[in-house]
């Protein structure tokens, strides 16, 4: 049989069947059938084939090969993965490894917000990074408008949110709480597969309830000392959404406090930032060039012209230095 994973743990992994026909049922060889429910999954073998550089081999989207388990059909074992046609990953500083986050997704939805816990630009710019490299087109959805007074966040972020549009990413400024700029965030959904992500209290549970209000996800508090969210997503859950057309499903991930990009070497940086990759090969000193202080440098140009954000430059600064004393060995 072949399916969709749901859910993914250490060793469990829930897998929802294709429907095979007519009332969603598979007649197995001992004349018995499976509901199209769920199916707490294990792998069949110790390692599953590609997926070994992983902490976990599998993530919500994937896509499995699995047999049933006639004596328990609400058991199986996963045979294969089928070829994804991407994959969204992070790197996991506390197991030194890729951590897979979604598969065969359409759409990353950045979540963020002005304030409350405190707008963090230089986590987005990682997970920006991050979906460029993979080839799924990101957006950015500012959470808890609401809290901006007049309706707009403060020049500063302002000035970030305006940034990432000019260069090209869509920026949505929405209210879980009242509703606004959620429609807006729907029609971006429609039938597709989006993956949610940001850090612990940004509201990425609110945000699914305004959505899908029968689900009643549980809701976290911001941690008053220090101004952060708490976990209340324990792991990636990919979700249906029927009300928002055929095909149309969003895997929520946990809060994370930080973003490592993962599996770019420190110099293909400027490739996956877009607007730093127009002007790659052009300085002085070609591919050679640091970006740092050579002369006829074209990317410290744009800085000094504004085409490039200072901000932005920074954060390019920062995640070169962190990537090249990770060391990748692709």
């Amino acid at each position: 049989m072949k399916g969709l994973v749901i859910s993914a743990s250490r060793t469990i992994f829930m897998v929802k069947p294709d429907a095979p026909g007519p009332g969603g049922r598979e007649t197995l060889e001992d004349g018995g059938e499976t509901a199209r429910t769920q199916l707490a999954c294990r792998i069949k073998g110790k390692v599953l084939k590609g997926g070994a550089r992983y902490g976990k081999p599998l993530a919500p989207g994937d896509r499995v090969c699995f047999d049933v388990d006639p004596g328990h059909p609400h058991r199986g074992l996963i045979r294969e993965v089928e070829a994804r046609k991407n994959l969204l990953t992070r790197f996991n500083r506390q197991g030194q490894s890729s951590q897979l986050l979604a598969a065969n997704v359409d759409l990353v939805l950045c979540v963020t917000t002005p304030v409350s816990p405190p707008f963090r630009p230089r986590f987005l710019d990682r997970v920006l990074l991050q979906a460029d490299k993979a080839g799924i087109p990101p957006v950015i959805v500012c959470n808890k408008q609401d809290l901006c007074e007049g309706g707009r966040a403060d020049p500063d972020t302002e000035e970030r949110l305006q940034d990432w549009s000019r260069i090209g990413y869509p920026v949505l400024r929405v209210s879980a709480r009242t509703g606004e700029g959620m429609d807006e965030l729907r029609s971006y959904m429609a039938h597709r597969f989006s993956v949610l992500l940001g850090q612990s209290g940004v509201g990425k549970s609110s945000l699914i309830n305004g959505l899908v209000p029968d689900l009643h996800i549980r809701v976290g508090s911001l941690n008053e000392k220090y101004d952060r969210g708490n976990h209340t997503t324990t792991m990636s859950v990919l979700l249906d959404i029927p009300s928002l057309g055929e095909g149309t499903g969003i895997i929520d991930t946990p809060g994370m406090r930080c973003f490592v990009p993962d599996r770019i070497q420190a110099e293909e940086i400027p490739y996956y930032m877009r607007e730093f990759a127009l002007l790659v090969g052009k300085c002085t000193y070609g591919l050679s060039c640091s970006h740092r202080s050579e002369p006829g440098c074209k990317i410290l140009e744009a800085v000094s012209s504004g085409v490039i954000h200072e901000d932005r430059y920074e954060s390019f600064l920062r995640i070169h230095d962190e990537l090249a004393g990770l060391g990748y060995n692709d």
